[in-house]
Parts: structure tokens; C-alpha cells; sequence
């Protein structure tokens, strides 16, 4: 018997009063590359406009954007204050925080394969660098597409604006930040690690992924290593199987010629998703220490059991979306979406059970599912536990329990939630599920930071432990090469294969019910 029984857990009210604070960031000078483009305009404005309004900003902080575009400062500063609006951002203090703010917003034009355009930056700098009381660091946002990241790399190195720094340098720092995707599978992130290991130090070189700045994914490690109930069941012999879900609503939007060349494998799978997993399943570090951690997760994703290609059948399921009903309301197939040919076979929703051969996981599927046009958008981490080995309590013909479920929600609604038997009160002998649920909103407020203000206050201090390094980039390349080729070699006959407003294709439950379980819905 299953019930809707669910006790709330909170946290002392002295700990939840206030948010811990983030630590403020070191004086420098952010130079967006793509600064007109959709990511500055709706992730790092706000998030950096946010940190300006908390103080978590040095005084001795600017921003330089760069763009195509010829545009003034003060005509991008109104354009900024335009994406702020759009976003709900610009009103959530006073007129004065936004005064300071644009203050420190100024605009460089030119094409970012002109030597010219390096020049015109490189006086910027300077200009800023010299009415500067204490040394600045250099923060260069690549929000660029991956086709443009070679090109700016080599001009920041070649002009002079990005040198070569080794540990031990005490010249003001510099640190590039490279958004996903890195590469387009292993032979470009190779490529493209070797261009980045010529030219500049590893400790330079921060790649961005916006889902390790979730508070829950970060908490995974608290979660494990400083408790100490759940490290000794975490394990094979206590686990059944793991699932790793990312689920969006929305169709693919404005991002059609992107997601034509990267479908779900590439855009999800290589890294939010991976990433995750490797939290999940790696070994203890030595010290919460950025390489101790990095190191952990990179031995998990070695560990991953290669996919055959005469097998990429059973253990993955490519789909795609076609009209259905999302919230009540008709939307397009993917394949009548703008920018998307009409017979493409580009995957909009994907699954996979992968193996980890160590010693911890060997045996445990871990399934990872993501796909677009979903009845919502949700992304969570639930370990499911092994059924007690005898069940010793009178049960009817065909009766069972419900298993031990702990879920980890990423988003929306962050939390973390625990279901187990209880026994109902009464004179029968009747058992039932409880849940144990804890939300981070009601235990700290909901005024946390958004992923993207925690990590790019990580580059400004130098902290990577959030970020991946590049032996990590290209395990997990290792994992998604072969697993994309395969489906682009024999694509489904059957496309779309699930309607918008659905869970993802039949084949997909199949996939899952071979291992003795079946999907959770967040």
C-alpha cells in the first residue's frame, strides 16, 4: 500500500535566517566576447548584476563587451539594462545599485578574427587598468559559438592580452572561461586541448558547465562525505540501480542550427549529464581540493564501460518529438520547427544504461535519460535500494513494498527526499510509504545564488573545483563518441517517435524494464 505521506524536514531557524555568503570576488576586468549574443543577455548580466547588488563584486570590477556590432557604451549599457528588465532583474533594488552597475559597462566593436579588434581592447584594458589603486585580474567570457573559439584563443594569446602564466607567477592573474559545448566529439576536444595547452597553463582555462553551480549537485558531496550513515550503502550491495533524468518542456526555440549538428547526445549527454553521474559514483577525494575532486570524477568516467556498436540497440534509445500538447496548448514537431529540415533524424530525446566496472559499482545500471517537448521541465538524481533479502511481514498473494527511493531534485524546487515503509496504525498489519522531504526553499529562503553567480565568482577567486578539467572533457567524450556515431551510422526508421507532452518513446520503458524497474516521474 502507497500513501501521499510526507514529512517536511527543516533545518535550525538560526541557519536558515541567513545565506551563507559567497566570497567576494578579486578585482579584475570581465571581457565578454559575444556580448550581445543570448547567454550574456540572459544568464551573466543577471547573475553578475545580482553580485553587484549582494556586494559580491569588487569595487575594482568592469565589464568590456565585445560584439560585432557597433554600439556606444552608453547604447550597450541600455541594451544590458533592457536584457535586465526582460529577465525581471532591473527592479530588484534601487535605481542606485543599477547607476553603479552601468557605470562599469562599457562596449569594444570588431570582428573577433581582427588583430584590430585585440588592439582596441588591449587600450581598453589598459585605460582601466591604470586608474586601477591594486592589481586586476583578467576574466575572458568566451560566450561565443564553439566554431569561434579557436580564433579568439590564439588572438588573445598572439596579441599579448592572455599570456602564458605559470603557478608560481606573480603578475595580476588571467583566466579564460570556455562555455560548452568543448569540442564536437573526442578528435575536435583533443584539438582543441592541444591549442589551449601551447598557449596558455591549465590553471588558466576554466570550462564551464552552469549545472555544477546547482546547489543540489553541490550538494551531493556534502550530502556523502559528511555523513556518515549513507557512504557505507553506497554501493553495489545496497543499490539497485541509479536514474539521471533532464527533462525540458521547451522544443529546441531559436537553437536549431545548434542543435542540428549536436542533437541531445552532444548537448546533454557529454556533459550536464556525465557530470552528474560522476558526482554521484565517484570515490571519496583526499581533500576538497579542485584536481582531488576533478581526479575522483575522472576515474569514474574511465570506468564506464565501453558500448559495443552491435549492442548501442540495447543498452540506448534515440527519439524524437512531434506535435503534441504541452500545458494544454499545441505545439510543433520537432521536424516543423524553424531551421530544422524536414527529414532530419537528429535526436531530441535520448537514453542510455551505462556500467561502471570498479569495485563500488560493478553490476549497477546507472540509466540517464534526457529529452525535449517533456510534460515539464525537471532534473533529478534517484538512487533506488535493493529490496530487504526476506520479507517477513504478512503480505496478500502478489503484495510487495515499495523500495527505498532517495531523490536528489536539481530543478525546479531543489531538495533532496528519502521515501521509506512505515507501519499504518491500526490493528491490521497494513505498511505504507513515507517521504521525508527537505527544500532548500523552505529551509534557507529562496534567495540562493543561480549557478552562473557562483561559478563566475569561482573564476574571479580561482577556485576549479566546479569546473572541468581536460582529462575530464575528454572522458566523457570517450563515453558520447561512440554512442553518437552509431545512431548517426543506422538512425531510427521511425521518426518522431514520441509526441510532444510525453515521456520519450516506448523503447525507451523497455530499456529500463530489462533491468527489473521502471522510469520515476519527477
Amino acid at each position: 500500500m502507497t500513501t501521499a505521506l510526507t514529512v517536511p524536514l527543516h533545518v535550525p531557524e538560526e541557519a536558515g535566517t541567513t545565506q551563507q555568503p559567497l566570497e567576494r570576488g578579486t578585482p579584475c576586468t570581465m571581457v565578454i566576447f559575444g556580448a550581445t549574443g543570448d547567454l550574456t543577455r540572459r544568464k551573466l548580466m543577471p547573475a553578475l548584476y545580482h553580485l553587484m547588488s549582494d556586494g559580491l563584486l569588487s569595487r575594482d570590477f568592469s565589464v568590456i563587451g565585445i560584439g560585432r556590432g557597433e554600439m556606444s557604451d552608453d547604447q550597450f549599457r541600455d541594451a544590458m539594462r533592457g536584457a535586465l528588465e526582460n529577465c525581471g532583474a532591473a527592479g530588484a533594488a534601487e535605481p542606485s545599485v543599477w547607476d553603479v552597475f552601468a557605470d562599469r559597462l562599457e562596449y569594444v566593436s570588431g570582428d573577433l578574427s581582427d588583430a584590430a579588434t585585440y588592439v582596441a581592447l588591449g587600450d581598453r584594458l589598459s585605460m582601466l587598468e591604470r586608474g586601477n589603486g591594486s592589481a586586476r585580474g583578467r576574466l575572458f567570457y568566451l560566450a561565443l559559438p564553439p566554431s569561434a573559439y579557436e580564433t579568439a584563443l590564439v588572438h588573445l594569446s598572439e596579441s599579448g592580452l592572455a599570456p602564458q602564466l605559470t603557478d608560481a607567477d606573480r603578475r595580476p592573474w588571467v583566466r579564460i572561461v570556455i562555455e560548452k559545448p568543448f569540442g564536437h566529439s573526442l578528435e575536435s576536444a583533443r584539438a582543441l586541448n592541444r591549442l589551449i595547452r601551447e598557449r596558455f597553463a591549465e590553471h588558466q582555462i576554466f570550462r564551464i558547465d552552469h549545472y555544477l553551480g546547482k546547489e543540489t549537485v553541490q550538494n551531493l558531496l556534502v550530502f556523502r562525505f559528511a555523513n556518515s550513515i549513507f557512504e557505507p550503502v553506497w554501493n553495489r550491495d545496497h543499490i539497485h540501480h541509479v536514474q539521471i533524468t533532464a527533462a525540458e518542456s521547451v522544443g529546441v526555440e531559436h537553437r536549431a542550427g545548434y542543435y542540428e549538428e549536436a542533437g541531445v547526445f552532444r548537448d546533454m549527454f557529454q556533459n550536464h549529464l556525465l557530470q552528474i553521474l560522476a558526482l554521484t559514483a565517484m570515490e571519496p577525494p583526499v581533500a576538497f581540493r579542485a584536481d582531488a575532486v576533478r581526479s575522483e570524477k575522472v576515474k569514474v568516467l574511465d570506468a564506464i564501460r565501453p558500448i559495443p556498436h552491435v549492442d548501442i540497440h540495447r543498452y540506448t534509445v534515440m527519439g524524437q518529438y512531434g506535435r503534441g500538447k504541452i500545458g494544454g496548448k499545441l505545439v510543433p514537431g520537432y521536424r516543423e520547427e524553424e531551421g530544422v529540415a524536414p527529414s532530419s533524424t537528429t535526436p531530441t530525446y535520448a537514453a542510455a544504461r551505462l556500467l561502471i566496472d570498479n569495485w563500488r559499482w560493478q553490476g549497477v545500471p546507472f540509466f540517464l535519460r534526457s529529452g525535449k517537448r517533456m510534460p515539464r521541465r525537471a532534473t533529478e538524481i534517484a538512487i533506488r535500494f535493493r529490496q530487504p533479502p526476506h520479507l517477513m511481514f504478512p503480505l496478500t498473494p502478489g503484495q510487495g513494498i515499495a523500495p527505498n527511493v532517495l531523490r536528489f531534485r536539481i530543478q525546479p524546487n531543489e531538495g533532496i527526499s528519502l521515501c521509506f515503509e512505515v507501519k499504518v496504525p491500526d490493528h491490521h498489519f497494513r505498511m505504507a510509504t513515507a517521504t521525508m522531504d527537505f527544500s532548500y526553499a523552505d529551509g534557507f529562503g529562496t534567495s540562493a545564488h543561480s549557478a552562473y553567480e557562483t561559478l563566475l565568482v569561482d573564476c574571479m577567486l580561482g577556485d576549479a573545483t566546479l569546473f572541468t578539467r581536460s582529462d575530464g572533457v575528454e572522458a566523457t567524450w570517450r563515453v558520447v563518441d561512440p554512442i553518437a556515431a552509431a545512431w548517426e551510422q543506422s538512425p531510427p526508421t521511425r521518426l518522431p517517435n514520441y509526441s510532444a507532452g510525453e515521456w520519450g518513446p516506448a523503447e525507451a520503458d523497455a530499456l529500463i524494464r530489462d533491468a527489473g524497474a521502471e522510469w520515476r516521474m519527477p
